[in-house]
């Protein structure tokens, strides 16, 4: 009985600081998606081209991202994952006030490319924290807190969107200012978090390591904790993710970020409403239909998060692949046929739910695993790059695709891209599931 209440004192206090390091998360999901409320009142105010609205008012946050994944392993590994958490909230505020009060769009860019900063980095530094201090055991459901952060941010910047939409001129202003208050909400959370045991050792601060390993492994004994993951470490300081022993882990990164981009899914969030007015849905029900996107992926990402550590990752990315397929499938099919209505909705429905059980469940949470201890945040910053630059690259060329080669040609291409990703789960995705982090080191590196 003793043995059952220690353990549920020690997840809870790891529940609690996975769960504060993924409100980065909800900020990230919320900051990519608000501004879709506010996509066509900024190009009817700005008199924007299709090119220069897509490139530099919608796309400038995502470029802003690219930044801070490629270098957000840099602050991660030098400064530590709790201080790095703490400047992305304060990023957030900056970002969200600065683009309320923009008079111009060079001016709203530069706030939207602050705002990318703070996403970018919080796919490096958010999922790289929980899976150091989660048990293996525990790890996938915890680290996917984050995703599910994700997705619970993008249903609040959908509903706020919709509540906010009609109160006025500016009421984009209020859609995207309002961001601030979770910003700093966050920001002060992150002070109550401890910092990572493995990112400890290897500042060898052994004893404040020590301290936090006996918190979160209170049945093991943290010396031998300490010289497992010191003997994980024990490589040669110039070593990198490029190097060939570590070919594998990168490929994998890699590959699971380009399908994850190659779906479609940002352009999909960024354009919403503007899909479903391609669609022949007014703007008032197009917005209402972004809800249902929100509350379908929120749905399914629960699924995922609760099965992740029960029937592992390449399960859900089977399911994830082979509802894209299908749902992207008919999506195209929609287009090209011109079906009208509410069919296109609910194909798009069923292409959320297949990514949210699918890729959004299982991306941040594969990445942080493959890396040795480390080359943990360098790896992650390498996913989240690849992630980020087709993120930047696909949503700036969605409003001119659509007026050049069509909607169903865009959608044609994501479908095939799903055909590639499945064959990639069946024939190279390791499965992770309850094995540490340092058997997965030993396992993946050649």
């Amino acid at each position: 009985m003793l043995g059952q209440n220690k353990y549920c004192l020690k997840m809870n206090k790891i529940t609690i600081w996975s769960i504060t390091a993924a409100l980065a998360g909800f900020l990230f999901g919320f900051d990519v998606v608000v501004i879709s409320g506010a996509d066509k009142k900024l190009q009817l105010l700005w008199q924007s081209s299709d090119a220069f609205h897509g490139a530099v008012v919608m796309g400038m946050a995502l470029w802003g991202t690219v930044v801070g994944a490629i270098f957000g392993g840099i602050p991660t590994n030098t400064f530590g994952r709790k201080n790095t958490l703490f400047v992305i909230g304060i990023l957030y505020a900056i970002s969200a006030l600065g683009t309320a009060l923009s008079n111009d769009p060079y001016t709203f860019a530069f706030f939207r490319f602050m705002g990318g900063l703070g996403v970018g980095a919080s796919t490096v530094a958010a999922p790289t924290y929980i899976s150091e201090i989660a048990p293996a055991k525990d790890r996938g459901r915890l680290v996917s807190l984050y995703q599910f952060n994700i997705v619970l941010g993008i249903l609040v910047a959908f509903l706020s969107n919709y509540l906010i939409s009609g109160i006025g001129d500016n009421d984009w202003r209020w859609m995207l200012g309002i961001q601030t208050i979770p910003a700093i909400i966050y920001t002060l959370f992150v002070l109550t978090i401890p910092r990572s045991p493995r990112w400890l050792i290897s500042k060898f601060r052994i004893d404040e390591a020590k301290s936090v390993l006996k918190t979160i492994s209170p049945d093991e004994d943290p010396e031998i904790l300490i010289s497992q993951i010191q003997n994980s470490n024990a490589e040669t300081p110039k070593e990198n993710i490029f190097m060939r022993k570590y070919r594998f882990p990168l490929i994998l990164a890699f590959l699971v970020a380009f399908f994850n981009q190659m779906s479609g899914i940002n352009a999909f969030l960024y354009y919403a409403p503007r899909i479903f007015g391609e669609a022949g849905l007014g703007e008032k029900t197009a917005l209402l239909s972004s809800i249902g996107i929100g509350i379908t992926n929120m749905i399914f990402t629960l699924l995922g998060v609760s099965l992740i550590d029960k029937v592992g990752r390449r399960t859900l990315m089977y399911i994830g692949s082979i509802g894209y397929i299908i749902s992207l499938g008919l999506v195209t099919l929609a287009f090209y046929l011109h079906w009208s209505g509410i069919s296109i909705p609910i194909f798009l429905f069923l292409f959320i739910a297949a990514h949210a059980i699918g890729q959004g469940t299982v991306i941040w949470v594969f990445i942080s695993e493959v890396f040795p201890n480390h080359l943990r945040a360098s790896g992650q910053a390498f996913g989240s790059s690849t992630h980020w630059v087709l993120a930047a690259v696909i949503p700036s060329f969605v409003p001119m695709l659509f007026s050049t080669i069509g909607p169903g040609s865009v959608f044609l291409v994501f479908t095939i891209a799903m055909v590639f990703q499945l064959l990639f789960v069946i024939l190279m995705m390791p499965e992770t599931k309850g094995i540490s982090l340092e058997k997965l080191s030993q396992k993946l590196t050649k």
